[in-house]
């Protein structure tokens, strides 16, 4: 039975791509749950993850980006991020430390005014800037909102956390236990497994591909005896001539990136792993319903 003062309930992660969402939730969960790279649109789906401790229970929704909808895809991606924030207790928005404001965060912050929940902000990459300036970079912001609160981290480093945590639960109502103790996330291994090996892609590759790649998981199988997992996964893209790059000279890079995975599924399943890949072109999937789906983002969310 919970304790009389357990708060519990749902806080989401928003702001342009890039800002630091999926790093600054794996840093409060103590984990990597969701993959994180250079390049904008990482996190395409809505990740659930859960932060338990004696004070209470905070389910993370770390959401795609708020951009501007090239395709589909795009579409689906703003629609996720847009509607997550009127499901939950508070919202985290995410920012860099700058004096411009531009149309973006200016955008985001009309939509949150139709929210009507505590807004914290979030100022990450402090380590990137002269820290006398920080305070006048958070006076702007309380132009455009009414924050709630406002909280200088850098999520790279883990600087800040315990204060984001603790400026969470002051907003969470009082209630039970949404999962058990040992709940991390809602994630099933095959789409965590999928999204790694897209991540070493993400890192790996040139500029112009990554955008226009899913994986595709065909396999995840332990052998008997429980101690290697066999895995067969596609990536899929766009363009015959992405084709080759991803897999490169000799089979290289396709190589590189099973590697990298490899070694990062091991880590999260605590077992040997035999990773095969494969690399197909299925053009425009990104305007596809159908192929969107099969790639483990819901229908619903698109229309």
């Amino acid at each position: 039975m919970e304790a009389a003062n357990f708060r519990s309930g749902f806080a989401t992660l928003i702001g342009r791509p890039n800002v630091g969402k999926s790093t600054l939730m794996n840093h409060l969960i103590g984990q990597k749950i969701a993959i994180t790279s250079n390049k904008p649109q990482t996190t395409r789906n809505r990740i659930q993850t859960v932060y338990t401790s004696k004070e209470g229970q905070i389910v993370f929704l770390d959401t795609p980006g708020i951009h501007k909808a090239k395709n589909k895809l795009g579409e689906y991606m703003v629609h996720v991020a847009e509607q997550t924030f009127r499901e939950v207790d508070v919202v985290l928005w995410l920012v860099e430390p700058t004096d411009f404001i531009g149309k973006g965060e200016r955008h985001i912050a009309e939509q949150l005014k139709k929210a009507s929940v505590p807004v914290i902000l979030i100022m990450n990459k402090i380590d990137t800037v002269d820290k006398s300036r920080i305070p006048g970079y958070l006076e702007g912001y309380r132009e455009v909102f009414d924050f709630a609160d406002m909280i200088p981290v850098c999520a790279l480093r883990g600087v800040g956390m315990d204060k984001v945590i603790r400026a969470i639960f002051r907003y969470l109502p009082y209630g039970p236990k949404y999962f058990d103790d040992d709940t991390v996330t809602d994630q099933p291994q095959r789409q965590i497994a999928a999204e790694l090996i897209r991540e070493k892609a993400l890192r790996c590759l040139d500029e112009e591909i990554p955008h226009g790649i899913a994986v595709s998981i065909e396999k995840m199988q332990e052998r008997p005896g429980g101690d290697i997992m066999d895995i067969e996964a596609v990536i899929v893209c766009e363009k015959d001539s992405h084709k080759g790059i991803i897999i490169g000279k000799g089979g290289a890079m396709l190589r590189r990136i099973g590697s990298q995975a490899r070694r990062e599924i091991e880590k999260m399943l605590e077992m040997q792993v035999n990773l095969q890949l494969w690399v197909k072109v299925k053009k425009d999937w990104r305007d596809s319903d159908f192929l969107i789906k099969n790639f483990g983002y819901d229908k619903k969310q698109i229309e």
